[in-house]
């Protein structure tokens, strides 16, 4: 407290943590009244409008990975981080245009479900559910990790509490995701959007403010102190040949691999009709839309008001700059933690990251209880009773969340750009062309669909792994190592390609049956293809009636 009774940043910054723990956990705990079906466990019985489930996929999509990554690369960069803020929105953009549609519908829980029924095997769902947990496990390390640093800024706490603040932090997901269920976790990305939205307009409102709301200035000075080449493409990985093939690469993983993560999609799987779609699209994108803006005038304030070297001196990838920023921003020389302009932003990063912890480990947990149990339990889908199934989900969660937490501890100390290239490197290599094979192309057959989920993963772990951004160079993950013998620091552009082809020359294949009744399969038709074709007029007049 302030002389004059009033909350400083610190004592403010408490307040907000615990208002908006309070707060999910109560809406996380309404919600789980109800959580005893899995149809209401995994989508919550459809029980968010459109504009709700809008703001929701906005919250699942935007993680603190993104919101900090985003800024760090504007202000270092320039328009190599303007370039991947409006891949940010393409992304969504195009995946919303093009696959929303065929993920929706009653009884599809998870992306597994959906090509399950659709190509008519078993192994797809097994095979989706390994490669959703290879996706999402990383990237739960990267938020989980960013969660417990923003949690120890925000409380004061000494360097050597990360590990606590982290292990509580992973405890709440548990808490979120495990009682919550689809519901739950769709309010707390709901609240957390409502947080974010304001907070990062006031920034950029305040940013220009101080450039007398003259954006040609706050570029100007921005270009001039982030000197040559700021203006122009190429200063995140240089002006060479691999240079530009890296910022290709790099820019088409990113606008084919970030919207189809798994607990991205999972909020479409819920939607009753394509009205309702279309408007929950809107109001995604458009919150989407809102917030890379206001991060990309953001990104151009850390430049023009702290500097890259200073930048660059307190995290060499720009990871807080957006807290850097938030500093040089606020009128009174207080210290960074006394700040109430930097709690209030530390309060919406520490959102951002606990809310996508939540939304992550529920999709890994569903894929690890639906997906991947056998198909001899019984059942439409070989499931067992209902309660048994949300018995194993919340089992599944605590799982999930006890091995995302001792993975993140050893973690923090290392580079996590890495981990978050790999999970969209492996979403555009093997979810996007297995989806987009299945869907928009007649000759995609089951073993396509496991060739490219197998193979894809594999191929991008073995060039990732072997690259500048593993060992060779200061920002690796392994920096005392040089064992690199691949250029590029992001795969995509190698492995997408290779996704493709991996499941067009497994659908060439003719092994006689490839159904699961054993039925042969028709020239250029995928087994289950008849039977999901002819389920759909049903599934839409079902879902227009709810």
């Amino acid at each position: 407290m302030s002389r004059g009774g009033a909350l400083d940043g610190g004592s403010l910054a408490i307040v907000l943590f615990l208002a908006f723990v309070t707060v999910s956990l109560l809406l996380c705990g309404l919600a789980a009244a109800d959580q005893d079906e899995p149809e209401q466990f995994y989508t919550g019985s459809s029980s968010l409008g459109p504009a709700q489930n809008g703001l929701a996929v906005a919250g699942d999509y935007l993680s603190a990975a993104t919101l900090l990554s985003t800024t760090g690369s504007i202000a270092l960069t320039g328009a190599d981080g303007v370039l991947f803020a409006c891949a940010t929105v393409l992304a969504l953009l195009l995946f919303g245009r093009i696959l929303a549609e065929p993920l929706r519908g009653p009884g599809r829980y998870t992306l597994g479900d959906v090509l399950a029924e659709r190509l008519g095997r078993p192994a797809v769902r097994r095979a989706m559910g390994v490669v959703t947990l290879v996706v999402l496990i990383p990237l739960l390390l990267v938020q989980l990790s960013a969660a417990g640093r923003i949690t120890t800024v925000m409380l004061g706490l000494p360097a050597g509490a990360l590990t606590g603040c982290t292990v509580a932090t992973g405890a709440l997901m548990v808490c979120y995701s495990a009682f919550g269920g689809m519901r739950g976790t769709g309010f707390v990305q709901i609240l957390k959007t409502l947080v974010v939205v304001p907070v990062v307009v006031l920034l950029a409102v305040l940013v220009l403010h101080r450039f007398g709301g003259d954006p040609g200035r706050l570029l100007d000075t921005a270009a001039r102190r982030g000197g040559p080449g700021f203006t122009r493409p190429g200063l995140q990985f240089g002006d060479t040949l691999v240079g530009r093939l890296d910022l290709v690469g790099f820019s088409l993983t990113l606008v084919l691999g970030a919207a189809c993560l798994p607990h991205v999609t999972m909020r479409f799987h819920p939607v009753r009709s394509a009205p309702e779609l279309r408007v929950a699209l809107r109001w995604a994108v458009g919150s989407v839309v809102l917030i890379c803006a206001a991060l990309a005038v953001v990104g151009l304030g850390a430049c023009a008001l702290v500097g890259p070297r200073e930048l660059r001196a307190a995290d060499p990838s720009g990871g807080t700059a957006l807290l850097m920023v938030t500093t040089a921003l606020d009128p009174a020389p207080a210290l960074a933690g006394d700040s109430v302009l930097f709690a209030l932003v530390a309060c919406a990063v520490f959102a951002t990251a606990l809310a996508a912890v939540a939304g992550i480990t529920l999709a890994a947990a569903a894929s690890l209880a639906h997906d991947l149990p056998s198909p001899a339990r019984g059942g439409r889908r070989g499931r067992g009773p209902a309660a048994r199934e949300v018995t194993r989900a919340r089992c599944a969660v605590a799982l999930v969340g006890a091995v995302a937490v001792l993975l993140s501890i050893p973690a923090h100390d290392r580079n996590p750009q890495v981990l978050v290239s790999f999970t969209f490197a492996t979403a555009a290599s093997a979810l996007l062309p297995v989806l987009v094979c299945a869907f928009l192309g007649r000759w995609c057959t089951a073993r396509g669909a496991l060739c490219a989920l197998y193979g894809a993963p594999v191929l991008t772990v073995v060039l990732l792994v072997f690259s500048p951004a593993v060992s060779g160079t200061p920002v690796a993950l392994l920096p005392e190592y040089d064992f690199r013998w691949f250029p590029l620091q992001t795969p995509g552009l190698v492995t997408i390609p290779a996704g493709f082809l991996l499941c067009l020359l497994g659908s060439r294949v003719r092994r006689g049956t490839d159904g699961p009744d054993g039925a042969r399969g028709g020239p250029g038709t995928p087994p289950g293809a008849a039977r999901w074709a002819a389920a759909q007029p049903a599934a839409a007049d079902a879902g227009s009636g709810s």
